[in-house]
């Protein structure tokens, strides 16, 4: 297993259909080479899921194909 990137300088983005009020947001980060970190708006100190870019774009392709 490889070490956890740091990603206390991550640019967080949270989804322009995230709703305020409703509480289950994720937030984003884009701005790491070759990894996508995904973590959950309410906790933004919590674990955090990391992608290869690769998977997050077929991910999200199927999102709007489907």
């Amino acid at each position: 297993m490889g070490t956890a990137p740091d990603l206390r300088t991550a640019s967080w983005h949270k989804s322009s259909y995230s709703s305020n009020g409703g509480g289950a947001c994720v937030e984003v980060a884009d701005d790491l080479p070759g990894i996508v970190p995904v973590r959950d708006s309410k906790d933004p100190d919590g674990p955090s899921l990391i992608f290869p870019n690769a998977s997050w774009a077929a991910f999200i392709a199927t999102l709007k194909r489907d």
